[in-house]
Order: C-alpha cells, then structure tokens, then sequence
C-alpha cells in the first residue's frame, strides 16, 4: 500500500497565477499509480480529482507539450522517475514556465486555465 503525504503548496510550485488546492507524494516503487504509468506525467479530467484512475492525458517525452481546450482546475501527477519534474508554462512551446513538480507520484490540483503548455525536464 502506497502511503501519501500531504504537504504545502508552495514548497511544490511557486506563487504567482497559480491556483494550487494542495500537493501529495506517493512512494515510488510500483509501476502505475492512480492509472498513470511508471514515467509518465498524467492530467486528469477537470475538477474530477483521480477520475476513478483515468487520466485523460499522458505524456512521457521530454520536452514541451502544447495543451488546448483545457480549462479549469486539473489534476496533475508528475509519476516520473530519477528525478525529472515538470513544469506547467503559461506560453506555448515551453514558454512563461513556472515552478517544478518533483517526479516520483507527485501531484498538484492546478486552474489550466491560463496554462498552454507543459514541460518534461531530465533529471
């Protein structure tokens, strides 16, 4: 059984037009968490929490990924590996990027709405 620990916010993603409800961490370890796959960063549905383990996007590349049509609070699970975190930016192509969440079952409730890409970082 995984545990979770529940911590501040602001030691995930930095302030600015973030609108943050909290952040978790899972232990590493197994393969799939919450239905996002070992090095994957996983967005659930809007305001539908783990959406019963059914992210509706996955990305594993490193690199920037242009988002569209994604408004509203999401959940996001950053379930990569050795290391690498993510960013969420609010420019396309990995532009106006702000904060870090740390790989490894991390997770943020996060407003997309001013959101237009995400990035992937190497460890």
């Amino acid at each position: 059984m995984r545990k979770i620990m529940t911590t501040a916010a602001a030691l995930v993603l930095a302030a600015g037009a973030v609108t943050v409800a909290g952040a978790t961490q899972a232990q590493a370890g197994a393969a799939a968490y919450h239905g996002c796959p070992d090095g994957y960063v996983c967005i659930y549905p809007e305001n539908a929490g783990w959406n019963n383990d059914q992210p509706s996007h996955k990305y594993y590349t490193y690199g920037y990924h242009n988002l569209s049509n994604m408004y509203g609070v999401h959940r996001i699970l950053n379930n990569q590996t050795g290391g690498a975190t993510m960013q969420t930016c609010t420019g396309y192509n990995g532009t106006g990027c702000e904060g870090h969440l740390p790989g490894g079952g991390w997770s943020i409730d996060k407003n997309m709405t001013p959101i237009n890409s995400i990035r992937l970082n190497r460890p």
